[in-house]
């Protein structure tokens, strides 16, 4: 097997990781066929140990959740395209990096006032 064919193999497993990522967190943005509710009522909104349930189990914080998940499927999506169509490799390596970035800061914000509120 040469180099270049186990390098088509793995720009090929992270195009589909990619797919797979994006895919899921559109499924869990839009809540297709209740995805996004099933994963609060019996994931999210569940206790960790002594870890009560957080952000991630309202509506809200469920779907900067999801946009964060999309945007590491962007990411994925963009590694792979670059090997190729590398313009369109980097747009969707910098939306995706962007969502990330913006949503992560979102996720902790609300994890903070969720915090807080159930202390007072």
């Amino acid at each position: 097997m040469t180099a270049t064919v186990r390098m088509l193999g793995i720009v090929n497993a992270v195009l589909v990781i990619g797919a797979l990522v994006s895919v899921a967190g559109v499924v869990l943005l839009v809540n297709l066929g209740g995805a996004a509710d099933y994963s609060i009522r019996h994931l999210t909104s569940r206790s960790l140990g002594t870890l009560p349930p957080g952000f991630a189990a309202s509506k809200e914080g469920f779907q900067v959740y999801a946009l964060l998940v999309l945007g590491i499927g962007l990411i994925f999506l963009g590694l792979g395209a670059a090997a190729t169509a590398v313009t369109a490799g980097i747009v969707l390596i910098g939306v995706g990096l962007t969502a990330f970035a913006i949503t992560s800061v979102l996720a902790i914000r609300g994890e903070v006032a969720t915090a807080r509120g159930k202390k007072s």
